[in-house]
C-alpha cells in the first residue's frame, strides 16, 4: 500500500504553499494526498458562527475549497480529508502523520535572518513525529522549484544512521528526475574524542579526509544500487554541518535532514542541525527522524 502525503492546512497562506507543495509531491510520487485540518470550537467565533454544528460546516467548506483548487490542478489526483476536532493540534497532526510518507507543513515565512519562522506546533510535530515532515514556506511556488535540480542530504555517523535519511533523499530525486547531493562534514578530533584506534583507521584511508569519503561512499552504496539512474554528487568538506549543508543549498529543489528519533532527559529535540538548515534555507526541507 502506497503511504500518502499529507499536508496540515489551517488556512493560512504558508498553509495553502505547503498544501500545493504536497500536491505536487504526491503526483510525483504517484502517491494518494490527505488533507487534515485539526479545529477547535470558539464559543465566541469572530464570525457569528457560535455553534458547533455551525463552525464545523464552515470548517469543512472551507477544506473542500482547498481540495477542489488542488484537483483543478492535478485532476488525476486521489484525494482525502481528514478534518477533526480537537484541543491538541500538535496530537491530531502526529496522528495524522503517522503512516504518511511525509507529513508537510507551512512555515509563518523567510527572511535573511531568521529562516523558517517556526510556531510552537511545527516545533513539536517536527521533534515528536516519527515520519518525515517537510516544512515549506509560504511563497513556495512550483516555478521555484524547476530552477533546483539538485536535493541536497546530510549524512553523518554510520551507514546504518543514516539510511532513512539517505533513502528519503533518494526517492524524493528519483521522482523528480533530479540528482542527490549527499554532503558529510567533518572536524578535527578534538582532545576528548581522539584515541589510537580511530586515528590508525584514519591513517589506513590516507588521512581524515580520505576515511571521511570513504564512510560517505559506504553509506550511499547501497541506495545507489537501489536507484542506479539517480545521479549523485558526492561532497565532503571540513566545517560545521549546518553550514557546509547550507553553503551547497542554493541550487536545490530540498534539503533533507536527520533528526535523532530517541527522547532525551529533557524530551524530544529538534537537534542542531536540522535547527540550523530551518533558520536559513532557501526551499523546502525535510527533516527524517533515524535512530
Amino acid at each position: 500500500m502506497t503511504r500518502p502525503i499529507t499536508a496540515g492546512v489551517d488556512g493560512s497562506q504558508e498553509s495553502l504553499a505547503a498544501l500545493a507543495w504536497a500536491a505536487r509531491e504526491a503526483v510525483r510520487r504517484e502517491a494518494p494526498l490527505r488533507v487534515v485540518h485539526a479545529w477547535r470550537f470558539q464559543p465566541q467565533d469572530t464570525a457569528g458562527v457560535g455553534d458547533r454544528d455551525a463552525q464545523e460546516r464552515s470548517v469543512r467548506d472551507a477544506v473542500a475549497e482547498y481540495v477542489r483548487t488542488v484537483t483543478e490542478r492535478h485532476p488525476g489526483l486521489t484525494v482525502d480529508t481528514d478534518v477533526r476536532e480537537a484541543d491538541d493540534a500538535v496530537a491530531a497532526l502526529l496522528a495524522a502523520g503517522a503512516d504518511a510518507e511525509a507529513l508537510v507543513l507551512g512555515s509563518r515565512g523567510h527572511g535573511a535572518v531568521v529562516g523558517f519562522l517556526l510556531g510552537s506546533v511545527g516545533q513539536r510535530v517536527i521533534a515528536e513525529a516519527t515520519r518525515p515532515v517537510v516544512l515549506v514556506r509560504d511563497g513556495d511556488e512550483a516555478a521555484t522549484e524547476a530552477a533546483g535540480r539538485e536535493v541536497v542530504v546530510g549524512q553523518q555517523g554510520e551507514p546504518e544512521d543514516s539510511a532513512d535519511v539517505i533513502g528519503f533523499a533518494f526517492e524524493a530525486a528519483a521522482a523528480r528526475d533530479a540528482t542527490v547531493r549527499a554532503v558529510r562534514a567533518w572536524t578535527l578530533p578534538t582532545v576528548f574524542t581522539y584515541s589510537p584506534g580511530s586515528m590508525a583507521l584514519a591513517d589506513e584511508a590516507g588521512g581524515l579526509e580520505q576515511y571521511e569519503r570513504k564512510a560517505l561512499g559506504e553509506a550511499l552504496g547501497p541506495w545507489r544500487e537501489r536507484f542506479p539512474d539517480v545521479p549523485v554528487i558526492e561532497h565532503v568538506e571540513m566545517g560545521s554541518a549546518g553550514q557546509v549543508l547550507l553553503s551547497v543549498a542554493g541550487g536545490a529543489q530540498l534539503v533533507v535532514v536527520g533528526r535523532r528519533a530517541r527522547r532525551t532527559a529533557v524530551g524530544a529535540r529538534i537537534g542542531s542541525v536540522a535547527h540550523g538548515v530551518l533558520h536559513h534555507a532557501d526551499c523546502p526541507v525535510a527533516v527524517v527522524p533515524h535512530t
